[in-house]
């Protein structure tokens, strides 16, 4: 009677919580394909920005010299070579996704990339960017095509299977900190239950289109890029506290948000990668990673070459010898060298890193 009564307790505990990534799931045959959809900012951008009338946002990465390390031309990407989604797809054995707005025949079942240098949740944040909601807006069009093309059933298929990648709100925090540098602690927190309101709107959304896997790269140390230290000289080379305190505000919400919706929404599954505290320790002790700058950008001018990178810039720009010794590349974008490590962990980071599950598992998950 005691074993009847154990079996039954199991049973009801592992209805009750579902074997998370990081336990005996079984894992998809092999060898299925899997889409990768890309949402965000800057730091995901692979050239939307270009194909925007009147963007400024972005526009430094059609010149000179982002895109010297890997594309050997600029790419669109606000980097010296691959950004994060470059070697997810990589590793998915995806090819490189281009920008949406590219005008090309896109194969949509291997996914598209949204992202927009700029960006934000909130439509309000930088207008002239693909704000989240555009973004949506984009990804329904190619559900549709996605549809005309297979029909409902292979279509929800190959939407149940993707994974949907996400970078985005720093942009929304940055706006608010420069327009609001001195609010009050309440505030800022509604000013984050708005944000992550919004979000969980799209991704309520992109669920009910067939969405399950959902993966976020969290929003980093504000603080700490070239950017905004060179906007508070004060400080020296140490980080702004204000726009990284946003940042951690925003994070904790984030994480209890995907969690409340994994309790709620069948099926839902997510990763989250912390990125904030992999990239300062990385801004903070650059040498445990192989670099020897993380204060400096590698391309800019000013004080830690917080500005200016690229030709089409109206002054003159340093340029450094070797990205690879660099974090940043620019005022506020990581070099390729810096993208590799921050994907991998994304891949296959543990789950204090990268969690409940990695975006190999998700890749891999039923």
């Amino acid at each position: 009677m005691g074993s009847l009564c154990y079996l039954s307790c199991v049973l009801i505990v592992s209805l009750l919580n579902p074997i998370s990534c990081h336990g005996r799931a079984k894992p998809e045959p092999e060898g299925e394909h899997k889409a990768l959809f890309v949402f965000g900012d800057s730091l995901f951008d692979a050239g939307n920005n270009q194909y925007l009338n009147g963007s400024m946002e972005g526009g430094g990465a059609i010149s000179w010299p982002y895109g010297e390390t890997f594309f050997k031309h600029p790419a669109g990407r606000l980097s010296d070579g691959r950004l994060v989604p470059d070697f997810i797809a990589q590793f998915a054995k995806l090819p490189l996704l281009p920008p949406y707005l590219q005008p090309i025949e896109h194969r949509f079942t291997d996914g598209a990339n949204f992202a927009s240098a700029g960006g934000g949740v909130l439509v309000q944040t930088h207008p002239g960017t693909i704000n989240l909601p555009t973004q949506l807006s984009y990804f329904k069009t190619v559900v549709k095509s996605l549809r005309q093309k297979l029909g409902d059933v292979e279509a929800k298929k190959v939407l149940m299977r993707a994974v949907y990648l996400f970078s985005v709100g720093g942009n929304d925090y940055f706006s608010f900190y420069t327009q609001n540098p001195n609010v009050t602690q309440s505030y800022r927190r509604q000013y984050v239950g708005m944000v992550i309101g919004n979000l969980t709107s799209v991704l309520k959304e992109i669920y009910g289109l067939g969405g399950r896997k959902i993966a976020f790269q969290n929003a980093g140390p504000l603080g700490c890029v070239p950017t905004m230290k060179a906007m508070n000289p004060q400080l020296g080379s140490e980080c702004a506290e204000e726009p990284s305190a946003l940042a951690r505000l925003h994070n904790r919400a984030l994480a209890n948000a995907l969690k409340k919706l994994e309790s709620n929404l069948p099926g839902f599954k997510y990763s989250i990668f912390d990125y904030y505290n992999e990239l300062e320790d990385r801004i903070k002790n650059p040498s445990k990673y192989g670099f020897k700058n993380g204060n400096s950008a590698c391309c800019g001018s000013g004080a830690f070459r917080g500005r200016n990178c690229g030709k089409n810039g109206t002054e003159p720009y340093e340029l450094c010898s070797d990205p690879s010794e660099y974090v940043w590349f620019d005022g506020a974008h990581t070099t390729e060298t810096a993208n590799r490590q921050l994907a991998e962990l994304i891949w296959s980071g543990t789950p204090n890193v990268s969690g409940p599950c990695n975006m190999k598992q998700l890749f891999g998950h039923a």
